[in-house]
């Protein structure tokens, strides 16, 4: 079933414990700030206010004692606009309380190979995601049920590790 990007963005302040995001793409360039990418990419240093609004939602709702944690599903060679998200975006993010863990498929298989982008928030409502040309976000979906999805969540952090981890031995890479 659809959901609206407002009822979409209103779970980000209305969950009581935790929201896991699951990335699966590599090029979310469509739906990013195309400005901060380019800076990046030209080697430009990263602005203090980049990315705010997101650092804020964030730190305000890990003060309040919730939990946000994403796994992103990769293989290296990174991508440019994975080398932009994880330097600036994850980086920053984690300032915030945010955690990222990274499961590198370089050199196995995809254990979630064809599973889309989601959100679950407290472990009762999952959001599916869909992006089209250009790695633009299209719309979401609120998914009737949960159990196989909390399975995939499950199964990513199984196999993945802490951002902070991977980073300091791939992110110069």
């Amino acid at each position: 079933m659809s959901i609206s990007g407002e009822d979409f963005e209103n779970l980000f302040s209305t969950f009581q414990r935790e929201a896991f995001r699951l990335e699966t793409l590599d090029d979310y360039s469509g739906s990013s700030n195309a400005a901060s990418l380019r800076a990046f990419l030209d080697g430009e240093p990263q602005p203090a206010d980049y990315n705010q609004e997101w650092v804020d939602e964030v730190r305000a709702n890990t003060a309040s004692g919730k939990r946000m944690y994403r796994v992103h599903i990769l293989s290296r060679p990174l991508t440019p606009y994975l080398r932009f998200e994880l330097g600036w975006g994850y980086t920053k993010n984690a300032t915030a309380g945010e955690e990222f863990f990274i499961l590198d498929t370089t050199d196995q298989p995809n254990p979630l190979d064809g599973v889309p982008d989601f959100w679950v928030f407290d472990e009762s409502t999952v959001i599916t995601m869909r992006y089209g040309d250009g790695a633009t976000f299209l719309d979401a979906d609120r998914e009737s049920t949960t159990e196989k999805w909390l399975g995939y969540r499950d199964l990513a952090l199984s196999r993945a590790v802490p951002f902070a981890e991977w980073w300091a031995r791939h992110g110069s890479e």
